[in-house]
């Protein structure tokens, strides 16, 4: 296999630092981070969160959100009914498919269909067979990615098992969690690089290959972004988001709804909200953009300051990461000191990984500033990474009005505590400067 991280093919316009792999050897890829997990991450969790088997069930197009960070890289759905098992053996976890068709490289499987047709009959026997003590499941009250297993499905398995293993079957919440959550030494080396990519996409859009002010619309951009992503042969989570600040409204103009139809003029403070996915992995980001006047050669002195005040709550909240505290405490402590530094801030910090709103650890919501239950009352572990997603509040004299600097970056939290994934904005990108040779 070649390594990740050569060439493979050109990227038109945009020359990135970081390259984007073709299909085929991103499946391979893929493959080396699933055998990663589940022979190296996966035994460790099962013995933290003291279960013997972990057993998850799920059905083609109705996939579980754990299931589907687990099928083999050519499987773009479950096939039928798709059925895992992972048994903690003192070497390590047996991972095995009672599925009619062959699950990948990863994991085994094991029925076979001419010498048992009843599938759930299959599943019972083997995990009799195994005779754990504690049978993981699917069921969560506070995620839904923890909460996959259907009605149908739990009924089919409790059904078919003998009725003294029917006490040993329990929430597997925490394990899903902290399987979604938990990120290894390759994926946070892919993590700085997707990351590279998401920034060098909105350096893109935020300039005048793609925006010329006085005609192009917030709307255009967004376009713009979902275009090159595809052309990028890459994915996104969610369909982005452009919107303008600037003088002359009495609103915070960001919130308007009708914001995204505004043709973007010089002097606006563009904001935009984007992630990508690949390589099972997501990014999101906010960033920040001021276009240029044409006297003008840098960003207005006030809105520099506004965006320090932005930092400022970032360093707030990352500054107060600490192993085992909770989401809803950290919240509560980097909101008190922000405010205490005469900041007005809000604080809606999630989760980021396999999914986009991930599982693990929630610093609030921009609606739930007191804290939120579940999800806020989980610990902070350590190799996880999440959106630092906040706002502040400034007040701009020249324009009479308030403003919100949004921003949002991937942040890693591991053994040397807190880091960005690949920096945080600190300065304006500047739409339209002029070339260097001309004065």
């Amino acid at each position: 296999m070649k390594p990740f991280f050569i060439l493979f093919f050109s990227i038109s316009t945009l020359v990135f630092s970081q390259n984007i792999l073709p299909l085929r050897e991103r499946a391979e890829l893929i493959d080396r981070i699933q055998k990663e997990r589940i022979q190296n991450l996966l035994p460790q969790l099962m013995q933290e969160t003291d279960l013997d088997m972990w057993v998850l069930i799920t059905r083609e197009y109705n996939e579980d959100p754990v299931v589907k960070t687990l099928l083999p890289p050519t499987w773009l759905n479950a096939r039928r009914r798709t059925i895992l098992v992972f048994s903690k053996k003192a070497d390590g976890v047996d991972a095995v498919a009672i599925t009619r068709y062959n699950f990948g490289n990863n994991i085994r499987s094991i029925w076979n269909k001419e010498k048992q047709p009843d599938q759930w009959k299959a599943l019972a026997e083997y995990i009799v067979s195994q005779n754990p003590k504690k049978i993981g499941i699917n069921t969560s009250e506070h995620y839904g990615l923890a909460d996959g297993l259907v009605k149908t499905d739990f009924e089919g398995m409790i059904n078919a098992l003998p009725k003294e293993f029917h006490k040993r079957v329990v929430s597997a919440e925490t394990l899903a969690v902290r399987w979604l959550e938990t990120r290894t030494p390759i994926e946070m080396t892919l993590f700085s690089q997707l990351t590279e990519i998401t920034h060098s996409i909105i350096e893109e859009a935020f300039s005048t290959a793609v925006i010329t002010p006085g005609t192009t619309t917030t709307e255009d951009v967004v376009w713009w972004f979902r275009n090159r992503v595809a052309e990028l042969q890459l994915s996104t989570w969610f369909h982005p988001t452009v919107d303008v600040q600037r003088t002359g409204k009495s609103d915070l103009y960001a919130f308007d709804g009708q914001s995204k139809f505004d043709v973007i003029q010089p002097g606006d403070l563009v904001h935009c909200d984007f992630g990508i996915t690949y390589l099972t992995l997501n990014t999101d980001c906010q960033e920040l953009a001021y276009v240029l006047k044409p006297e003008e050669t840098e960003a207005p002195s006030f809105l520099i300051e506004a965006l320090s005040q932005g930092n400022a709550v970032q360093d707030f909240l990352t500054n107060n990461f600490e192993e085992g505290k909770t989401g809803n405490e950290t919240l509560a402590t980097a909101l008190e000191q922000s405010k205490a530094a005469g900041l007005r801030p809000q604080i809606y910090t999630h989760p980021l990984g396999m999914y986009g709103h991930a599982a693990g650890t929630t610093f609030g919501m921009w609606d739930s500033q007191q804290g939120i239950p579940g999800s806020g009352e989980h610990p902070l572990h350590k190799n996880t990474v999440y959106a630092i997603e906040l706002n502040a509040t400034v007040f701009i004299p020249e324009w009479d009005k308030d403003i919100r600097i949004m921003l949002e970056e991937p942040g890693y939290f591991g053994p040397n505590g807190f880091r960005y994934v690949n920096g945080r904005q600190t300065d304006l990108i500047l739409v339209g400067p002029k070339s260097e040779y001309l004065k």
